[in-house]
């Protein structure tokens, strides 16, 4: 599904080609897409307003409106999540179409209108819609953002210490738990294991201190390779070996599937193995140096 960073590439496609153009008619039909709104409750709401900021916290956006007929008093905040496979669509007015949000989805799903659940027109002709084959998105006013922790692009080293490393829960399950840190999906959490080196399995209470620091750094690094990739969260260094048969793209020994926190998790079987430190790096030199069976007699 999208993740963070998908969905920060939507948010700035909104910021950047969809604010300040006034809003004329909502399709808001879709009732499931819309829920809890009735039909024609945020184009009531909607019309005759401009969106004037775009925000994120995590997986979430919500977009500021302005008041009606000049007023001072701002609008309802619209709220928008991509669900599993959603994107935004924005239209200019000469008919230039821009994308963002799912990018492994493109090709899979070409556009067609009824895949449109959501979308706003324009005064100058061109529009912003929903686009969400799967209908898993959704669009409400003045979404509660209360229960999300802090945002993983903008969590503090200190912040991330204190909330990752309380209880017994595994690590890769605390990772995924929006209400401590948000943002964090199914394959981002498994590329951050995999550059810490750290095994999904692992109790967070059982986390040493350099242990966590690795896990911030690698946080840091995986958001923003993957801004700066354009491809979202696809385009991490392990994900292409996230299959049978792969194979650690550092190490070159074979990835191991299971399921962590009720999530599908991929982890290397030496370098993410659930033994001490200093035995996997061991291991490696030896892996490295091609020293065969003697390499094999390592715990």
């Amino acid at each position: 599904m999208p993740e963070e960073p998908e969905v920060e590439i939507a948010r700035r496609l909104i910021a950047d080609l969809a604010l300040g153009r006034r809003i004329t008619g909502v399709d808001d039909a879709d009732t499931f897409v819309t829920r809890p709104h009735s039909p024609g409750e945020l184009r009531e709401a909607l019309t005759g307003r401009t969106l004037t900021a775009a925000h994120r916290r995590g997986k979430t956006m919500w977009c500021e409106t302005s008041g009606l007929d000049g007023s001072a008093v701002p609008g309802p905040d619209l709220g928008i999540h991509l669900g599993m496979s959603g994107r935004i669509v924005v239209t200019a007015p000469d008919g230039w179409v821009a994308e963002g949000g799912d990018p492994a989805g493109r090709d899979a799903q070409p556009r067609k209108a009824e895949w449109d659940r959501f979308t706003l027109e324009f005064a100058d002709g061109g529009q912003l819609a929903l686009f969400d084959k799967r209908r898993l998105g959704r669009i409400m006013l003045n979404p509660d953002i209360g229960a999300l922790g802090p945002d993983a692009a903008e969590v503090t080293p200190a912040q991330f210490r204190a909330l990752i490393t309380k209880g017994t829960i595994a690590v890769k399950a605390r990772l995924l738990d929006q209400s401590k840190i948000a943002g964090i999906g199914n394959l981002l959490a498994d590329e951050i294991l995999w550059q810490a080196k750290i095994s999904p399995a692992t109790p967070v209470n059982r986390l040493q201190r350099k242990d966590v620091d690795r896990l911030y750094r690698a946080l840091r690094s995986v958001l923003a390779s993957a801004l700066a990739e354009g491809g979202g969260a696809h385009t991490g260094d392990v994900i292409a070996a996230r299959r049978p048969g792969g194979r650690c793209p550092r190490c070159g020994h074979e990835m191991v599937h299971g399921t962590v926190g009720g999530r599908s998790t991929w982890w290397c079987s030496w370098e993410q193995a659930a033994r001490p430190l200093a035995l996997r790096f061991a291991g490696q030199v030896a892996h490295n140096l091609d020293f065969g069976p003697q390499r094999q007699a390592i715990p």
